[in-house]
C-alpha cells in the first residue's frame, strides 16, 4: 500500500543512523536521504543536508547502509538532491549536475529506486529557452539512470519564493503544460515525478488531478502543506513574490484536503513511498519541535492509512 515516510532534510542536525533510528522508531516505513556534496552546502534552508556522502562511498560503506538500513526494519524511498542543474552560470550547473550523476550511481549501488532533484532554471529566461537548455543537458541524466535500473524523480517545485530567486524561478517542472513538454522532450519512462501538491495549491491548480494524468509518472510523492492567506493575497496578488501571501505548512495544518489527495492515489493504484517534508517555522525552535512536527504529521496522516 502507501508506505510512509519522511524527508531526512529536517533532521539536518542527526547523523545518518540517528536519522534512520528516529524513522524505524517511530512507526515509518521509509526515509527520504538527502545527499548534498559535503562541504558545498547551499545557503538556503533545508539544502546542504548531507546524511550519506556519495563521494565518499566504498563497498563497506555501501555494504554498511544497507545491512543497518534493513537492521530496522524500513528502506530508503529515494536519494534527495535540489539544486539548480540549468543555472546561468554554466561552472556552477556543471557542478551540479555532475553530482547528480554521481548519486544516480549510488542509488544504483545502495538498491534505491529513486534519485529526487529538479530541472533547474536560468531565472532570468523565458520557459522557451529553458526547454532548450533542458534538452541539452537532460537527456544523458536520464540515460545514465536508465542504463542504472534508477529513477528520476523531479519535484514540482516552482523554487520562486524571494527576491532573488525572482522572476522565473529556480526549477522549470512547475506545471502539467510544462511537464508534458518535458516528457515529450524525454519520453523515457525512467524520468518522473516527485509530486509534491502543496506548490499547485498556492498556484490556484488542481492538486489531485495530475495523480489521474500523470500515475505513471508518480514516482515519489511529498507530502507538505500550504496555507493561502486569501486577505493577502487579495492584496499583493498572484504576481508578487509567492511567501507574501502563502506559506508551507504541516500536512493538516494548510488547505489541502488530504482524505481527497490519498484517495486519488489509491484510486490511481500508486503503491510507494508518501513522504513528509516538513518546512512549518512554526516548528522549527528547537530539536523538540521538530520531532513535534514529524509526528503531529504523522498522527494525522494514519488516519488515512490502513496501519
Amino acid at each position: 500500500m502507501l508506505d510512509l515516510g519522511i524527508v531526512s532534510a529536517i533532521l539536518a542536525d542527526n547523523t545518518f543512523e540517528q536519522a534512520i533510528d528516529f524513522v524505524a522508531a517511530n512507526g515509518f516505513k521509509c526515509i527520504e536521504i538527502m545527499c548534498w556534496p559535503a562541504g558545498n552546502a547551499d545557503a538556503r534552508r533545508y539544502a546542504g543536508v548531507t546524511h550519506i556522502d556519495v563521494e565518499s562511498l566504498t563497498p563497506e560503506k555501501i555494504a554498511y547502509i544497507k545491512e543497518y538500513v534493513a537492521s530496522k526494519g524500513i528502506y530508503i524511498s529515494g536519494l534527495g538532491y535540489y539544486p539548480n542543474p540549468l543555472d546561468a552560470n554554466e561552472t556552477q550547473a556543471k557542478f551540479f549536475q555532475d553530482h547528480i550523476k554521481k548519486i544516480i550511481l549510488a542509488a544504483a549501488q545502495l538498491g534505491v529506486p529513486v534519485v529526487n532533484t529538479f530541472i533547474g532554471r536560468d531565472i532570468s529566461k523565458s520557459v522557451a529557452y529553458n526547454l532548450d537548455k533542458y534538452k541539452e543537458v537532460w537527456p544523458e541524466i536520464v540515460k545514465l539512470a536508465e542504463d542504472n535500473g534508477v529513477k528520476i524523480g523531479i519535484e514540482n517545485c516552482p523554487m520562486f519564493f524571494t527576491d532573488d530567486e525572482w522572476p522565473g524561478g529556480k526549477n522549470l517542472a512547475t506545471t502539467p503544460a510544462i511537464w508534458d513538454k518535458m516528457f515529450n522532450i524525454i519520453p523515457s519512462a525512467t524520468l518522473g515525478l516527485n509530486y509534491d501538491p502543496s506548490h499547485l495549491l498556492w498556484q490556484q491548480m488542481d492538486y489531485c488531478r495530475p495523480i489521474y494524468d500523470y500515475t505513471e509518472r508518480l514516482h515519489h510523492i511529498h507530502l507538505k502543506d500550504a496555507k493561502v492567506y486569501k486577505e493577502k493575497l487579495d492584496r499583493v496578488g498572484i504576481m508578487a513574490n509567492p511567501l507574501e501571501y502563502h506559506s508551507p505548512k504541516l500536512p493538516g495544518l494548510g488547505d489541502i484536503n488530504w482524505g481527497k489527495f490519498i484517495s486519488a492515489l489509491n484510486d490511481v493504484r500508486y503503491r510507494g513511498p508518501i513522504v513528509i517534508e516538513v518546512e512549518d517555522k512554526a516548528y522549527e525552535g528547537s530539536s523538540a519541535d521538530i520531532e513535534k512536527a514529524i509526528l503531529t504529521a504523522r498522527n494525522y496522516l494514519k488516519q488515512f492509512l490502513p496501519y
